[in-house]
């Protein structure tokens, strides 16, 4: 299964952030790491009563100003558990032995691009925080970071003392870690203050690509409107001046069952995605949430937030579950960045495929089938010239192109296990009283292919790329325009090969990426994501297979392609993989592609070729060779002069709707020649010239561009509006003098000088010009 990004499934798992849980949550709680021993209590019952105010009042808006009005109870009593569990856990701290550790300071790289060099500083277990050690550090690094990172692993928060030697880093705002932070922690002050308007039951409140949200119940099934934003917001500025502290404790399970029993919504996660030893929770003004973490200093670093918008949503995705109120914000350390980031979503907006989809007639979407978008004609010509461009590099690189079926009996699911994990997200019928499911990816199908008689090492690598029709049960919740569908095509390549040629198809698939993302102006980025906890097959396969990607991931840096960076125990649990995220024109990152061993498939269809090796040499290299068939039960053994094929699942452009709607954003609809469904408009000064219009739209025709003639009884500057508007790669005017010389006068979209009188050129001349643009398939839209 080639996995794009567009149709990963949406984690259930849940909390203040979106909780995929830790399955060992750190015990460890903060403490001051000035004399704890001597001063901490002290400090501790200022602040125990300064929180036991704070945990019956919050501020609400009146008509002189802010004034104290009382918290509902089970926030009172919710806060006061809190608080008590706070001092224990602080007094426990206290009491710990404060060994002497070993921390050195990763300062990242420098404003030339060097690296700063480590930094060792003096500390103690349980005592010093990664924000204690920020004054030993320049400004132009301390004033930005908003979160740590121990070991190059676990984000921690900066005011969390570290608990064993360790190596620190720090992240600013601009980090995409950093920036989750950031609006992870704006997400509870939003949570907080929607507590205090309407005494609402909070569900979760998650950052998101642009800002975070946050769920709630109201009661009486109140609705959020537009005129509720602006007294959101000013709770939330009076949050920000307090400069409230975000406090993290583990709780155990009986006691988060005490703290949440209110919320049936916390309930459920409490009782469904959290460990028996409980989990961690935060604590901002009022606020008491379910929380993974990691969370910025306090709230004084939030300099800017604005609520965005709100709608309806259901728990949990759940179309038969509770109608919840879902409000977007936004929030940014500075004022300057949040006025960028709305010329930046004015620019989105213009952009947007949706809108541009309709505008060009493109594409739409029918309630008769949600998720599956409707390809016009016109929409229909892009997804068949990037079918083309593949089709043309398969060929040269060696692949061969097959076709599978749609609908497979669950005895394959079940067989490749994605039945086990993933039937959910499939469309399952009932056919003749056995279960049948719609194909959500192409891999159990090319394993079928792959076995369905004998194979020899003279034909690995095998690569079969299939353009089939893939169906995914996205929640109606999640479909989002051409980016997240139901049903799709993807540019899906299973490669069959021996571990030798791993290294090889690798470097040829970075190759690929090259061409096919070079022809767009995308710049991408590589990351690898080593063995995970969970994993099949044996710890040699595993490394033996890491050692080859880094071996390629190298090699292609070598050669002037960029780092890559390593994601540590974030592969598959049947492989390691490479993510490949490609920016577009307004720097937004985009995962399309995706390369991903895999050792289980395999397994699983007991896929097996013939080797070169005698008997004898097979079996003593046949463990180097395959994973181990010890790790699942009743595989047919391999004989001698057999060995498992190694299988890479591989997409360049992932699902051809997804990439569609990127590139039309990434283009502004402005599309290059090669690609482009309207390429040419001739417009005639005069109806006496019509037939020699007609003459060369034909000749045009006749080289396969595509070519469209107004002979309407509009204006000529109405018609060559149109023909802009509608984003025509060129225009060409003819008149008399274009007529008896057999030429035309072009019109370049994006040539300002050809607008007002465009270039004469004669008609053979463009035709060779028009020819050579396409066959290039340049970016530039120039003759």
């Amino acid at each position: 299964m080639a996995s794009d990004g567009h149709n990963d499934l949406i984690s259930a798992q849940v909390s203040g952030s979106g909780l995929p849980f830790h399955p060992n949550p750190p015990v460890a709680e903060g403490v001051n790491p000035k004399n704890p021993k001597q001063s901490k209590n002290k400090k501790q019952s200022k602040e125990n009563a300064e929180g036991a105010r704070s945990a019956t009042k919050f501020p609400a808006n009146s008509e002189n100003g802010a004034k104290d009005t009382p918290l509902p109870d089970f926030i009172v009593n919710r806060n006061q558990l809190f608080d008590e569990l706070k001092r224990q856990h602080d007094r426990e701290i206290v009491e710990k032995e404060h060994p002497v550790i070993d921390v050195v300071l990763d300062l990242g790289i420098d404003r030339n691009g060097s690296q700063r060099p480590a930094m060792p500083v003096a500390a103690k277990a349980w005592e010093s925080t990664p924000g204690s050690f920020l004054k030993h550090v320049d400004k132009d690094i301390s004033n930005d970071v908003v979160v740590a990172k121990v070991d190059g692993k676990e984000l921690w928060d900066l005011d969390r003392p570290l608990e064993k030697a360790c190596r620190v880093s720090y992240l600013p705002f601009t980090s995409p870690e950093g920036r989750n932070v950031f609006w992870h922690s704006s997400a509870h002050v939003l949570g907080e203050a929607a507590e205090c308007q309407y005494d609402c039951l909070l569900s979760h409140g998650p950052p998101v690509e642009q800002g975070f949200f946050y769920d709630m119940a109201i009661a009486g099934g109140q609705v959020v409107k537009e005129s509720d934003w602006a007294p959101l917001e000013t709770k939330a500025s009076k949050f920000f001046k307090e400069k409230q502290s975000f406090d993290r404790l583990h709780v155990s399970l009986p006691d988060l069952k005490k703290m949440f029993g209110y919320s049936k919504y916390k309930m459920y996660y409490i009782e469904n995605l959290l460990p028996p030893e409980g989990s961690t929770v935060y604590r901002c003004g009022s606020l008491v949430d379910l929380c993974l973490g990691p969370h910025i200093q306090n709230t004084s670093k939030i300099k800017a937030f604005q609520i965005m918008k709100n709608s309806s949503c259901y728990f949990r995705g759940d179309k038969d579950d509770d109608s919840l109120q879902r409000i977007y914000g936004v929030a940014f350390p500075d004022k300057k960045q949040m006025a960028e980031h709305k010329k930046y979503l004015e620019e989105a907006a213009k952009r947007d495929h949706r809108r541009i989809g309709i505008e060009q007639e493109l594409f739409f979407f029918d309630d008769v089938s949600p998720g599956s978008a409707f390809l016009l004609p016109h929409g229909t010509r892009i997804f068949n010239a990037l079918q083309k461009l593949l089709r043309s590099e398969y060929q040269k690189r060696g692949y061969s192109e097959v076709q599978s079926p749609n609908m497979y009996d669950s005895d394959l699911w079940k067989r490749s296990g994605h039945w086990q994990h993933y039937s959910e997200d499939m469309f399952v019928l009932d056919v003749e009283k056995k279960k049948w499911a719609l194909k959500p990816m192409n891999c159990p199908g090319h394993c079928i292919m792959f076995g369905h008689r004998e194979r020899s090492y003279r034909e690995l690598p095998l690569r079969m790329a299939d353009f089939g029709v893939l169906h995914r049960n996205e929640a109606s919740g999640a479909l989002n325009g051409m980016t997240r569908v139901r049903k799709f095509q993807q540019d899906d390549t299973h490669i069959f090969c021996t571990q030798d040629q791993i290294t090889e198809e690798i470097e040829d698939l970075f190759d690929f990426l090259k061409c096919i993302y070079g022809l767009f102006g995308f710049p991408f980025r590589l990351k690898l994501s080593t063995r995970p906890e969970k994993f099949l097959g044996d710890i040699q396969t595993w490394d033996i297979a890491e050692s080859k990607l880094k071996d390629a991931l190298n090699s292609f840096t070598a050669s002037g392609g960029g780092q890559w960076e390593l994601n540590e125990g974030d592969g598959a649990f049947y492989g390691p993989k490479i993510d490949i995220t490609i920016s577009d024109a307004l720097r937004r990152d985009w995962q399309c592609a995706t390369i991903q061993l895999d050792f289980q498939l395999p397994q699983n269809f007991n896929l097996e070729y013939m080797t070169s090796d005698v008997a004898a040499k097979q079996k003593a290299t046949s463990t180097a060779e395959t994973p181990s068939d010890d790790t699942a039960g009743g595989l047919k053994t391999l004989g001698p002069g057999r060995a498992r094929p190694v299988m890479i699942h591989r997409a360049i452009i992932g699902s051809f709707e997804r990439f569609m709607a990127i590139l039309t954003e990434h283009f502004a609809g402005k599309w290059p020649f090669w690609i482009s469904p309207r390429q040419i408009l001739v417009i005639p000064v005069m109806p006496a010239v019509n037939d020699y219009v007609v003459k060369v739209q034909e000749v045009f025709k006749t080289q396969k561009m595509y070519v469209d003639i107004d002979l309407s009884g509009n204006t000529m500057q109405k018609k060559i509006r149109t023909g802009q508007l509608q984003q025509y790669n060129f225009i060409f005017v003819v008149g008399a003098q274009e007529k008896d010389t057999r030429s035309v006068n072009i019109r370049n979209r994006d040539d300002q000088e050809t607008q007002a009188k465009g270039e004469l050129v004669p008609l053979d001349e463009a035709v060779t010009k028009l020819k050579s643009l396409k066959k290039q398939r340049r970016l530039m839209n120039a003759i």
